[in-house]
């Protein structure tokens, strides 16, 4: 199983145990899935954040 999936799961097994409830809760499970989600395609290498987190800085030479 992919990371990606992994991180999907992880993040609506936690949404899921922080609410059970109404539509408030539907949201807190949603936000926590597309986490999830984020960080699995990060860890899979399919989204690149080094250039939001301040990796690979390249400095220009003057």
């Amino acid at each position: 199983m992919r990371a990606s999936a992994v991180g999907l799961l992880t993040g609506l097994i936690a949404g899921l145990a922080l609410a059970f409830g109404g539509f408030g809760e539907f949201l807190i499970v949603l936000v926590f899935g597309a986490i999830g989600l984020v960080v699995g395609k990060v860890i899979d290498g399919d989204l690149d954040v080094t250039r939001y987190v301040g990796g690979d800085r390249r400095r220009s030479r003057r």
